[in-house]
């Protein structure tokens, strides 16, 4: 099918936007591969000391410098469950590489936390800035310069983001993602969110509430649910950095481990030596971040990756805004009813159809693009298909044609709504993003005075007191990168749901996240500039009525404009969240924070700042 014309419109517009910016960054990346990605650059003293640990296998293949050998960077943690079953990877790739004559050595773990164990408390806080040490923790793994290509094993909310940051920035190598996979089907998700309503309203104890997690969150895998670690899964195989169908096969599957073997010895074909060499920088671009957001949206997915694409196209010399996510979403539909979109888990999604009738959809429709390469050394048509293990062997053959459960996926002529999941706020509040996807059509519009809370705990005591009783909208702020990492505030959710089903129209709107697990209640999120940054946040006062309207994507206080000019900003007290369990170790992130809408990265705009500087040196010369 021909491209969507906004689809087509949105993507010339990125690239026009990022015209100099991307190609200096391509500059870059050719010139590091002209320096050479072999080990051949190395003195003898550093290559010594590069194989010095191998077994005698290894150690000779190395020194023959004819053959690739593949970086692997690691999330593995096994508190984590996502990411326990990384634990036998490395070994599996090396032998898989020996396989192909060639080699791979461990290079490097990163952190991996996990936002399930730190909600609602003080860890939250590291949580998005873990992305940007992910990204610089990848950096000085790679750094050794043995590398002919990467692999990237991680799979949850900071980790694949931070990993896409590195992978850009050593863009003159092929880059292949490896996923672990979701853990089987526990607990339904719907009874799930049950008990933690009861939980919040004081009907079901401790006990109750620990079981019914443990049921949920059971054994070594992703967590089911459709939240910003299958969104991370989804993406990356939207963009052809996955093989055709790797993302939801659950870990510990015979299916699983052949995955991995042969993503190892296609990144090495993809290698120089591997004789096609398809290098990280001349895959990923605008069609393939435009991929990425259409599949996004078309899913239902995360809302942190309105932060993340943002970081993650920066790194790759693209500038991206949140009117691009406004304008796809208009022309996406929702095809994918996951929880908390719905209440199928990413295990019925594979049953369904799964990631090749997805693709299949969104290529008909003309919704993504075909023609980018990808690290299955093809166009992104291939992705119709799954993977099938034939006498040992595996192989792709063409996915399904038509879904086995409308109620989970839907075709493009038979979609949830005829919009994505997604979109931005504009208005006197400044600008902020919602997730509309889980909001029953009746609850996106709110209109009612505010409570205003400076930290997420004192909600919860409002709640108990009775004082949330009503119509409210709930402004919880100073919650952005700059005032304390920008947590996401989970921990709300259950007190929110509680009001909104006793009648009252609810809403949220702040300053920082609530993720891919947004739920029923509207949540304007990401709110910038944040209160701390002098954003109009902080000139709120309790008792103003503000209205939130999701369909035509506006936030206003209903103030005339002098009295809103003339109000003072509020000064947020933030001492206690800067010290304890590491927090005084990122004074300097939350200082060099940047916006929302510009990813909130602390590294910077990487060729865009170099540009500015260049054309502010300019001018100078010339004044």
């Amino acid at each position: 099918m021909p491209l969507n014309q906004t689809v087509a419109d949105v993507t010339r517009r990125i690239e026009e936007r990022s015209k100099e910016r991307r190609a200096l960054y391509e500059k870059r990346m050719h010139d590091q591969y002209k320096r050479g990605v072999h080990r051949s650059d190395l003195s003898c003293g550093n290559l010594a000391h590069g194989v010095a640990s191998c077994g005698s296998q290894d150690k000779n293949q190395l020194k023959l410098m004819n053959s690739a050998n593949l970086g692997i960077i690691s999330a593995y943690n096994d508190m984590l469950s996502a990411h326990q079953p990384l634990e036998t990877f490395p070994a599996t790739i090396k032998d898989a590489a020996r396989q192909m004559g060639s080699t791979a050595q461990f290079a490097g773990g990163v952190p991996a936390m996990c936002d399930g164990v730190t909600q609602g408390q003080p860890g939250m806080e590291l949580s998005l800035f873990s992305r940007d040490v992910i990204a610089m923790a990848t950096a000085v793994g790679l750094s050794h310069n043995m590398f002919d290509g990467a692999l990237y094993l991680g799979v949850c909310d900071k980790i694949v983001p931070g990993l896409f940051i590195a992978a850009a920035r050593f863009g003159h190598l092929p880059a292949t993602f490896v996923p672990a996979g979701p853990m089987p089907s526990g607990l339904p998700n719907k009874e799930k969110a049950r008990v933690r309503q009861l939980f919040a309203e004081g009907k079901a104890t401790r006990e109750d509430l620990l079981e019914a997690e443990s049921q949920s969150y059971h054994s070594p895998g992703t967590c089911t649910f459709y939240g910003t670690a299958n969104s991370n899964q989804l993406m990356m195989e939207m963009m052809g950095l996955h093989l055709p169908g790797t993302s939801f096969v659950n870990p510990g599957t015979e299916m699983r481990e052949a995955l991995t073997q042969f993503a190892t010895q296609q990144t090495i074909r993809n290698t120089e030596p591997g004789g096609d060499y398809r290098p990280f920088y001349k895959q990923i671009d605008a069609r393939a971040i435009v991929n990425a957001i259409v599949g996004l949206l078309a899913s239902g997915g995360s809302t942190n990756h309105t932060l993340h694409l943002v970081a993650m196209a920066a790194a790759a010399g693209l500038t991206l805004t949140w009117d691009d996510f406004t304008d796809l979403s208009a022309v996406t539909p929702s095809l994918m009813h996951v929880y908390p979109n719905g209440q199928a888990d990413i295990n019925h999604f594979q049953a369904a159809g799964g990631m090749s009738l997805l693709f299949r959809e969104l290529l008909k429709a003309g919704l993504i693009h075909s023609d980018i390469p990808t690290a299955f050394g093809t166009d992104m048509t291939a992705y119709t298909k799954e993977p099938f293990l034939e006498d040992g062997e595996l192989i792709w053959r063409e996915g399904p044609e038509q879904s086995l459960d409308e109620d989970v996926l839907r075709p493009v002529s038979n979609p949830f709504s005829p919009t994505g999941g997604l979109t931005v706020l504009d208005g006197n509040l400044g600008r902020g993003v919602i997730k509309i996807s889980a909001v029953k059509q009746e609850n996106r519009l709110v209109e009612a005075p505010i409570r205003i809370f400076e930290d997420q705990n004192d909600l919860q005591g409002a709640f108990e007191a009775g004082e949330l009783d009503r119509d409210v909208i709930a402004v919880v702020r100073f919650q952005g990168p700059q005032a304390n990492g920008m947590p996401e505030l989970h921990k709300l959710t259950p007190y929110l749901g509680v009001l909104q089903d006793r009648g009252y129209k609810v809403a949220l709107v702040t300053d920082g996240r609530m993720s891919g697990a947004s739920g029923k209640v509207p949540a304007a999120i990401h709110m910038t500039p944040e209160a701390l940054d002098g954003g109009p946040l902080g000139k709120l006062r309790d008792g103003d009525v503000v209205r939130l309207d999701a369909d035509n994507g506006s936030l206003e206080v209903k103030l005339d404009a002098q009295t809103w000019a003339q109000r003072e900003q509020a000064v947020g007290d933030l001492d206690h969240y800067h010290v304890g369990l590491g927090r005084e170790l990122f004074g300097g992130f939350r200082q060099l924070a940047m916006r929302g809408e510009e990813g909130c990265s602390v590294l910077g705009g990487f060729e865009a700042d170099d540009l500015a500087r260049q054309g502010a040196h300019i001018q100078g010369e010339d004044a």
